[in-house]
């Protein structure tokens, strides 16, 4: 029911991936009488396809964590409730980022031996896609924290990508092996010591330049990264936008390049990526963004479908097995 567009946009989504996937079953979560109405005006208040279930409360985009969390009967809550109850088999929200990430850890919690979910999304970038982790759920973490999102980023691709091992590089200042803190020198030996696929350090440039299928960093440094990515992005498309219209002969080789233009906005569409995965959890949260519109909502239940089918949650717990036992255990020594 949240997200900055409202639930008119989540149902115009149900609608086109119904058309696509005609076997899905969804539950739309929230006002009951609100939803009939949107589904009425969409032919789809009799498509045994779709269920609602009633929510009385509405967590705010803006709203505090610790409000969010006393709403027992939000739209979030009843959502992830109904994945626990196995009564779906993913959840997906456009709210509030901060309370799905809660809730969904206080409902669902944590796959054996991972200590803290983490968000997950893939960026586009030369040759293919760079699937970048955390991206904002943990502002701090350790080194074998670290670890833990590099296994749960290499099983998401190798599920979702069907690559058998893949790339998995640790986001740093340099790629000398004497650059960056002592968290990140030590979450480094601790990959090059585990069964990944670990190729080293990567600048922040290398994100979109695919030199790795999985980048790691902490989420303070990933969601830094991924608004300075997004921000070029904007600058770009202004600056052209400009120069296209500065003169009427740039007008006219505008006129020229339209195509091309075109086939790169698509390219570089962010509604192709949305859907980011909450990875670590006991089922399937993915999150769209706050402002997607009903494409973008469709493209963030299409990645639900898709990990759903790989069981990613199952992936994860069994490639994490064999990447810690592959680990050397710290031992403490005392004099």
């Amino acid at each position: 029911m949240s997200g900055d567009h409202g639930f008119g946009v989540a149902v115009d989504a149900c609608a086109l991936v119904l058309a696509e996937y005609p076997e899905l079953r969804m539950i739309l979560v929230g006002d009951e009488a609100a939803l009939r109405r949107s589904l009425r005006s969409h032919h789809l208040a009799d498509d045994p396809r779709l269920q609602i279930q009633g929510a009385t409360e509405v967590v705010a985009m803006d709203e505090p964590l610790s409000k969010a969390l006393r709403k027992k009967h939000s739209s979030m809550r009843v959502a992830i409730n109904l994945v626990k109850e196995k009564r779906v088999l993913a959840a997906v929200s456009a709210g509030n980022t901060g309370a799905l990430m809660a809730i969904a850890r206080g409902v669902l919690k944590t796959l054996p031996g991972i200590d803290r979910p983490a968000l997950c999304t893939p960026l586009p970038a030369v040759g293919g896609v760079t699937h970048v982790l955390d991206l904002g759920a943990n502002a701090d973490c350790t080194a074998e924290q670290l670890l833990q999102f590099a296994v749960m980023g290499s099983a998401l691709v190798g599920a979702l990508n069907g690559v058998e091992r893949p790339s998995v590089a640790l986001l740093n200042i340099g790629e000398e092996a004497i650059k960056g803190n002592d968290t990140i020198r030590a979450a480094s030996a601790l990959m090059a010591a585990s069964t990944l696929n670990y190729t080293g350090y990567i600048e922040g440039d290398g994100i979109f330049m695919h030199p790795a299928d999985v980048v790691v960093c902490d989420g303070f440094v990933g969601n830094v990264a991924l608004k300075a990515g997004e921000g070029v992005a904007k600058l770009m498309a202004h600056y052209m936008r400009e120069e296209f219209t500065r003169s009427v002969p740039n007008k006219l080789v505008g006129l020229i390049a339209r195509s091309v233009l075109r086939a790169l906005a698509k390219r570089m569409d962010p509604r192709v990526y949305n859907g980011a995965s909450f990875l670590g959890l006991q089922g399937t949260v993915i999150k769209s963004h706050g402002g997607a519109d009903a494409v973008a909502f469709a493209n963030a239940i299409k990645v639900a479908i898709r990990e759903v089918e790989k069981d990613v949650p199952a992936r994860i717990s069994c490639l994490l097995g064999a990447a810690v036992a592959a680990t050397p255990v710290p031992v403490a020594v005392s004099p």
